[in-house]
């Protein structure tokens, strides 16, 4: 057997294999409701043969959204929407699926990528005023955020437990909480967007305590059988910024508090990032990560070649590997490389006749 179709834990949460699927935003929402697109989006995704689908990152206020057409679960009729979404997918897949909760802080307010992606001022019919740690845009020519006070920060905690609960009602078997990519959470963290004197700002210890507020607030809103882990950003890939070892500290202190998975990603919070991108580029990242806890960690970017990904585990640099524009462009990519590497899966028995001749044995059948 290979290490890529090998079982994994997250917690209270076993994959039959080691491929997850990350969370990609589809901006295809209309107030924060999930409709047909993520039916039929989720649908396809879910009978590819990964172990995990992480939906995309679902805002747990309106004002946190990337983009007015983001996913959001903040209200009962954002829950009721996701809720028979994910009833309808788990109707026909037994593929565990998780959730990405986010606030993208002072990203938000956004056009949809094929729309220029841009950020939209708050007189924009499509815009509003967004915040974070301090009053900085993310952009230098872009709208100035409202810098959170203390209430507006408590009432985020408060948000996203609140969204947790909704997620855990809608039949989610995991939460990843969103500390990646330049939205609220890792803004918090670099000492590049976060100039704060007061609690939250500062010290390493004063820039993680909201990220630790967060997790501990949602990890008592659900209960023991759901997962729950965090993505972060490794690296700025900026001198100053936030790094690896800062990104160490927090891995452990996640894990004392009971983190079941990390999720390790890199850059999208400063424009003058410097990413040396290739194959993998972010794998020495988990590596350096996982040599320090014992929770699972993913690794995830340019991860497109079977054989990469299952030496990446094999070199016990991670313990799962994340795939997101790999598997949209090949959404049969575990298929593929249950094939390319001898080994097999157990695809919704209306496919086992696709098995191919030059691929006998990679499908098992259900079992009755």
């Amino acid at each position: 057997m290979s290490q890529l179709f090998s079982p994994v834990s997250f917690g209270p949460l076993t994959l039959s294999n080691r491929i997850v699927i990350a969370p990609m935003c589809q901006y295809s929402s209309t107030d924060g409701l999930a409709n047909d697109w993520h039916r039929q989006h989720l649908g396809q995704l879910s009978q590819s043969g990964a172990g995990l689908l992480i939906l995309e990152a679902t805002a747990v206020l309106p004002e946190g959204r990337i983009s007015y057409a983001d996913l959001g679960l903040w209200d009962d009729a954002t829950e009721a929407a996701l809720t028979s979404v994910i009833a309808s997918v788990k109707q026909w897949s037994p593929m565990p699926l998780g959730v990405q909760l986010a606030h993208a802080g002072r990203k938000a307010s956004s056009a949809r990528p094929w729309e220029g992606g841009g950020q939209l001022p708050p007189a924009d019919p499509n815009g509003w005023t967004a915040v974070a740690p301090s009053a900085l845009p993310f952009a230098a020519n872009g709208p100035t955020p409202d810098a959170l006070d203390e209430a507006g920060i408590d009432a985020i905690v408060e948000a996203f437990a609140i969204a947790a609960g909704r997620a855990e009602r809608a039949g989610l078997d995991l939460i990843e909480l969103h500390a990646a990519h330049g939205y609220l959470l890792h803004q918090f963290l670099s000492p590049l967007s976060n100039k704060r004197q007061d609690q939250y700002g500062g010290s390493l210890e004063n820039r993680m305590r909201l990220l630790v507020r967060v997790f501990d607030a949602v990890r008592g809103a659900v209960s023991d059988r759901i997962s729950v882990g965090m993505r972060i950003s490794a690296s700025d890939w900026v001198p100053g910024g936030w790094d690896i070892e800062e990104s160490t500290t927090l891995a452990q202190i996640l894990e004392l508090c009971g983190c079941q998975f990390l999720h390790v990603s890199s850059g999208g919070l400063d424009a003058r990032q410097q990413i040396p991108v290739e194959p993998g580029y972010q794998v020495h990242f988990a590596a350096a990560i996982k040599a320090k806890v014992k929770m699972p960690v993913i690794a995830v970017g340019l991860i497109t070649d079977p054989s990469q990904a299952e030496s990446i585990l094999r070199h016990g640099h991670a313990d799962a590997v994340a795939l997101a524009r790999g598997i949209l462009y090949d959404p049969r990519w575990p298929w593929h490389a249950a094939a390319a590497l001898g080994d097999s899966l157990t695809p919704a028995p209306q496919y086992l006749r696709c098995e191919p001749r030059e691929a006998r044995g990679v499908f098992i059948a259900p079992s009755a």
